[in-house]
């Protein structure tokens, strides 16, 4: 337990300084009475002292109630790091417009996206980032063991939105090798996916590779394309929206070469179901010791207070337009 606010606290003590004021010097009733003899010949007591004190002592609890809650009371679990086993992990993921096309349905990029979040679904304790390129590479999720942030970020994911063209597949790999070089885990791991061959970008695909390597990274390359051309749909501002042919130009044989000098392996998937089993073999993957951080919860409670202090307002009202009802 724990107050956010706590210098709100200081409030309480004022509020009854002024309760203790309003009984000192308050005023007293707008007509007087020679003697109490006269009321109750009229059928009116005068207000005991517990009648004259029971507003202001609601009011003064009511502002003591809505100090509290001023100070933001909130309950708080830690849950200390615990020693797991887990992989850091890149999702590297092309989105070039080309992952638009259509021999994956409804396309490359939508299944890419829908496999890759049951694989995150599916582990534990590894700390996984996202990383995607087109022309150029964009970091859409440092690493994270907030699974449930990093499939939104997969659900973000569309084609063209590096607002670059071509397919820089080795800005991208340099990339998320990057984001590993930090890492905890004894185990790395980059899970490239890509349909095309690299066209653009500063950094050589096989020198992102060698520099994978000797941080001892590993490079699964999955090549996501069927065989022969694919439809691909399109939007353009002057022929309006259509569908063109794309032909197959899926680089195999470097993916195989950035896979084999990490000493990982590359898979080409030609449908959705190879996909799946490509994803479901590197989930096989060996997990190597890390500590998983510590985790706080933080619950607010300020409303309990509030709903009290409101309570007690509402209570001293009616008192004071019923039984509490001053004369005149």
């Amino acid at each position: 337990m724990r107050f956010a606010h706590p210098w709100a606290l200081a409030l309480a003590p004022l509020a009854w300084a002024l309760a203790v004021a309003a009984l000192r010097w308050g005023r007293a009733s707008a007509l007087a009475y020679p003697a109490g003899e006269l009321l109750r010949a009229r059928g009116l007591a005068p207000r005991s002292r517990a009648a004259r004190l029971a507003p202001i002592v609601l009011q003064a609890a009511a502002l003591t109630l809505a100090a509290v809650a001023l100070a933001r009371p909130q309950r708080v679990l830690a849950v200390a790091g615990t020693d797991g086993r887990g992989v850091d992990i890149v999702l590297t993921v092309d989105s070039s417009l080309s992952m638009n096309a259509m021999d994956f349905k409804p396309s490359r990029l939508e299944v890419a996206k829908e496999i890759a979040k049951s694989f995150v679904r599916g582990r534990v304790s590894d700390r996984i980032g996202l990383v995607t390129f087109g022309g150029a590479p964009l970091l859409a999720c440092p690493q994270t063991v907030d699974y449930s942030a990093l499939t939104e970020r997969i659900d973000g994911l569309e084609a063209g939105m590096t607002r670059s063209d071509g397919t820089a597949l080795g800005d991208g790999l340099a990339s998320a090798v990057r984001r590993l070089r930090e890492g905890s885990a004894q185990s790395k791991v980059v899970v490239l996916l890509t349909d095309g061959r690299s066209n653009t970008g500063a950094v050589d695909p096989l020198t992102a590779a060698k520099a994978a390597a000797a941080l001892g990274v590993k490079v699964y390359c999955i090549g996501t394309a069927g065989r022969g051309p694919a439809a691909m749909p399109y939007d353009d501002p002057q022929r309006g929206r259509g569908v063109v042919m794309i032909d197959d130009d899926l680089d195999e044989e470097l993916l195989s070469e950035i896979s084999r000098i990490t000493g990982a392996k590359s898979y080409r998937a030609k449908n959705r179901e190879e996909l799946a089993g490509i994803f479901a073999e590197i989930d096989r993957l060996e997990k190597s010791p890390m500590r998983l951080p510590d985790m706080v919860a933080v619950g607010d409670l300020h409303a309990w207070p509030l709903t009290a202090a409101l309570l007690l307002l509402l209570a001293q009202s009616a008192l004071s337009a019923t039984a509490l009802l001053r004369w005149p």
